[in-house]
C-alpha cells in the first residue's frame, strides 16, 4: 500500500487519524517485507496482528501464514478492512480493545506469532499483558517507539533498565531489530520506530506462582528505583523471609533493583513465593469462612 493510496482511502471515508490512539501507520513497502521477514513465517503458523490500520502488513502475513487473527480497535477501519479483505477466509478481524481482548482470552498462544506496528500508546502494557499471560507466542515481532525497545534490550545499569524489560525479558530474548525512519509512517511521528523480534524462552524459569511473585517483587522493587529495594521489599515481605532469601542468593542487602540481573529476581521470586502462597491460602480460608 502506498502512501496515495492510504491517504485517498482515509479521505474518502473521512477519518482523522488519531493520536490518542497511536495511529501512526507504516506505509513503506521495504520496511514492510523486513518485519515479515523477520517473523520467519510458515504455512502452518497461526498469527496475531494488533493494530492492522489499513491492512498492509496484513497482506503480507497472510501469504505466509495459516491464518492471521487481527484486532482493531478503532470502529472507523472495520469496514475499510472488511472490503479489501472481502472474501479471504484466512483472516478473522475482531472490533476489540487488544489488551482486553488478551486479558480476556482463555485459549492457548503457544504455537503463535504476533506480528505488528504497535500503536505506540499502547505497546508497552500489550507487551506486558502477553509475556504475563498463561500461555504467550513463541515469537514476538513488534514495531514501536526506539525507546521501547531500547528498555527491552537493557541490560542492569542502563537507565533503561526496568519493570518492561524484566517482565518481557523473563519469558522471551531479543534476537533481531533494525530501526524505521519516521518518513516511512504517516502522519509522520516524532521519533524513530524500531522493529524488534524477540524469541520466547525454550523453557519455562518459573512457575505460575512464582512469576504472580517475581512481578510483584519488580514492580516494589522499581517503585523507586534509587533506593535499596530491600527497604522497599520490608513493606510486602517479612524482614527476616527477605533477610533469608537475601542471603541465600548472595544479594547484598544494600542493591538497587537496577543493578541486579534478571536471574537474581528469579531466585529472590522463588525463595519468597511460599509466603505468597501462604498468604493466598489464608485469604481463602478466610473467604470460605465469611
Amino acid at each position: 500500500m502506498t502512501l496515495s493510496e492510504m491517504r485517498r482511502i482515509l479521505t474518502a471515508r473521512q477519518i482523522h487519524l488519531r493520536k490518542s490512539l497511536g495511529q501512526n501507520f507504516l506505509h513503506d513497502g521495504n520496511q514492510l517485507r523486513r518485519i515479515a521477514h523477520l517473523a520467519d513465517l510458515h504455512p502452518n503458523d497461526p498469527v496475531l496482528e494488533v493494530g492492522p490500520g489499513l491492512g498492509p502488513l496484513t497482506e503480507l502475513l497472510l501469504t505466509g501464514a495459516r491464518e492471521v487473527l487481527a484486532i482493531e480497535k478503532d470502529a472507523r477501519l472495520i469496514p475499510a478492512l472488511q472490503e479489501r479483505f472481502a472474501g479471504e477466509p484466512r483472516l478473522r478481524l475482531i472490533h476489540a480493545d487488544a489488551i482486553e481482548f488478551l486479558t480476556r482470552h482463555t485459549g492457548d498462544w503457544t504455537s503463535w506469532k504476533l506480528v505488528a506496528a504497535l500503536p505506540y500508546s499502547a505497546a508497552s502494557e500489550i507487551l506486558t499483558t502477553i509475556a504475563l499471560a498463561p500461555t504467550c507466542p513463541e515469537r514476538l515481532v513488534v514495531t514501536l517507539q526506539q525507546e521501547v525497545a531500547q528498555r527491552l534490550e537493557a541490560g542492569p545499569g542502563s537507565p533503561d533498565y526496568g519493570v518492561l524489560t524484566l517482565v518481557v525479558r523473563q519469558r522471551y530474548l531479543p534476537a533481531a531489530s533494525f530501526d524505521i525512519p519516521a518518513s516511512c509512517f504517516f502522519p509522520t511521528p516524532e521519533v524513530t520506530s524500531t522493529c524488534l523480534a524477540l524469541h520466547r524462552r525454550t523453557q519455562e524459569t518459573l512457575s505460575p506462582l512464582e512469576r504472580r511473585t517475581f512481578v510483584r517483587l519488580v514492580r516494589t522493587a522499581f517503585a523507586q528505583r534509587r533506593k535499596m529495594m530491600f527497604k522497599l521489599l520490608r513493606r510486602v515481605w517479612d524482614e527476616p523471609a527477605l533477610h533469608s532469601a537475601f542471603h541465600s542468593s548472595s544479594i547484598s542487602e544494600t542493591c538497587r533493583a537496577e543493578a541486579l540481573a534478571l536471574a537474581g529476581f528469579e531466585d529472590l521470586a522463588r525463595r519468597l513465593s511460599h509466603l505468597d502462597t501462604n498468604a493466598e491460602a489464608n485469604g481463602q480460608e478466610a473467604n470460605n469462612h465469611n
